[in-house]
């Protein structure tokens, strides 16, 4: 497709105010040396005509000429923006070895000053992305001096870790689909890769299953399984976190209720506001997938152009927007979460009650790693497989518990951070605890709402508290709340194998018999956020 006309397709698909495009020319292939002598490639898009001007750089694993990235690049270009699109170290042309994550900062940083040394630049620089070319961002702005002058994330988050071990235990479906695609960058999309992908996930040992999905070793999956065990520091390099409050850049954010990098993402947004940097958040009805980049696209452009243009007529005032799921209202804020927002108790006894219980005895099932307890839905990779599913398959499992509220009275609204505090025993000492919160519609079926897990490692009796996914969530007059308890979630989450062995090397299986406590003792609750405005 010529540019002209991707132009106006991207402009159609995102609903944005129609431009007299701007004519500009693409440069191919610059070369941008990195401090160890490597050289990366590049795509430049610029106005013709134009003089030194800020520059918009885009940093991609996937290839600078990738279809969503290009269409981007020529949508901004259209716009009368400067563009630079570049292939990280060891991917589509440019030199070196493609190690995820860990070259990011240093490669940015030399590209950033290489920019910045260019007579076409006049020495402001903004960085936008989503996912994996959101990080790339993160990976720069806390260090970058100066400043850059405007950032967009999308979709990500300033360190990954904590998505690939949640909880502590290992996220085998989206390491895998991901690792995965990396190795077969041309076939990842095609029905027999994917057919195959979801196979290996059974492979054992987990460390191994690259073989099984793409026929040869994956470095990204070698090193998240090896490096999957309480205490390994291997990747704290690529951790950008801690340098996130001292972030003075302007940024702006996108994401969704069923994106894997929810949690992290609202934190990171979190420190920004608190340390009154300039930072903005739209959370809406996504996953990681096409709707979620659509809404990233959008708020980017509108960003770049208060930033780089001095336009701020489109900018919203709220920092926090918000879909409220079930209602079909978007919500503005001024902070996360919601002031208005009362953590309130969900006791977990015969039923689920508000009112802390009388003694209730200990509900119990047995996990058997061989058959272990599979999931539907939630923060997947895959398209059309995560999200709100009917878990209703799954609660009749006899290796599960399930737990039911009451129909409700009145709409309860939840905004807000969600946990929940399980007081359990293993009978191995080893084992995972995975808590769903489901609601229960007036026909019986059940959609999970948001969930968490936690790797028990010691024997006895345990506190378990458990982070959960963030969600803004209607529950209908009528409807009830339903929380199910497991000793795994497969294959979003490798299995527990009960022996305490390494995740990557972990073949030979115990099976694991679960106490869950609930009496005036141990009052094992699911904490929610009820916003009461």
């Amino acid at each position: 497709m010529r540019s002209a006309s991707l132009g106006r397709f991207a402009e159609r698909l995102l609903r944005l105010p129609e431009t007299s495009a701007a004519p500009f020319g693409v440069v191919r292939d610059l070369r941008v040396p990195m401090a160890d002598g490597v050289v990366l490639v590049a795509d430049l898009y610029r106005p013709r005509g134009a003089g030194p001007m800020p520059v918009v750089l885009m940093r991609t694993p996937y290839g600078k000429r990738q279809p969503a990235i290009r269409l981007f690049a020529v949508l901004l270009a259209r716009r009368g923006f400067q563009v630079v699109v570049q292939n990280v170290r060891g991917v589509h042309g440019s030199g070196g070895e493609f190690r995820a994550f860990h070259h990011e900062k240093e490669d940015g940083l030399a590209t950033l000053k290489w920019l910045r040394a260019q007579p076409w630049c006049d020495g402001r620089v903004a960085m936008v992305g989503a996912s994996y070319l959101g990080f790339t961002g993160w990976a720069v702005a806390p260090y970058a001096d100066p400043p850059l002058e405007a950032m967009g994330v999308g979709i990500t988050a300033s360190e990954f870790v904590s998505s690939f071990y949640p909880g502590g235990a290992l996220a085998l479906h989206n390491t895998l689909v991901w690792s995965s695609s990396l190795g077969t960058r041309d076939g990842a999309k095609s029905p027999f890769h994917r057919r195959r992908v979801r196979q290996a996930m059974r492979y054992l040992p987990v460390g191994e299953a690259d073989e099984a999905a793409i026929g040869r070793p994956e470095p990204f999956l070698r090193e998240v399984t090896a490096h999957a065990e309480p205490g390994d520091d291997f990747w704290k390099a690529t951790d950008h976190s801690a340098a996130v409050p001292a972030t003075t850049t302007p940024t702006t954010m996108v994401t969704g209720w069923w994106d894997l990098f929810l949690r992290r993402q609202l934190r990171d947004f979190t420190a920004l506001h608190a340390a009154g940097r300039q930072v903005r958040i739209t959370i809406g009805p996504w996953g990681h997938d096409a709707k979620s980049l659509r809404a990233t696209l959008h708020d980017q452009v509108s960003w770049l152009d208060a930033h780089l243009n001095g336009n701020q007529a489109r900018l919203r005032q709220a920092p926090v927007r918000l879909h409220l799921q079930k209602a079909d209202r978007w919500l503005d804020f001024d902070e996360w979460p919601p002031p208005e927002t009362r953590p309130t108790p969900l006791y977990l006894a015969q039923t689920l009650v508000w009112d802390n219980p009388t003694d209730v005895e200990p509900a119990t099932f047995t996990y058997d790693p061989l058959d272990p307890t599979p999931t539907v839905g939630g923060p997947l990779l895959s398209p059309g497989r995560g999200g709100q599913r009917d878990n209703t398959r799954i609660e009749r499992r006899d290796d599960v518990v399930v737990l039911t509220g009451a129909p409700l009275e009145r709409n309860l609204d939840l905004i807000g951070t969600v946990s929940a505090t399980i007081f359990a025993r293993t009978s191995t000492g080893h084992g995972d605890l995975f808590v769903r919160l489901c609601d229960v519609d007036g026909n019986g079926v059940s959609r999970n709402v948001t969930d968490g897990i936690l790797r028990i490692t010691t024997p006895g009796v345990v506190r378990a508290e458990i982070e959960m996914h963030p969600t803004a969530y209607r529950f209908l007059r009528g409807h009830r709340l339903r929380v199910m308890l497991a000793g795994g979630a497969f294959p979003r989450f490798a299995r527990n194998h009960g022996t305490g062995e390494p995740a990557a090397q972990a073949v030979a299986s115990r099976r694991v018999h679960v106490e869950i406590f609930r009496d005036a003792g141990h009052p094992s609750t699911v904490h929610l956020p009820v916003w009461d405005a």
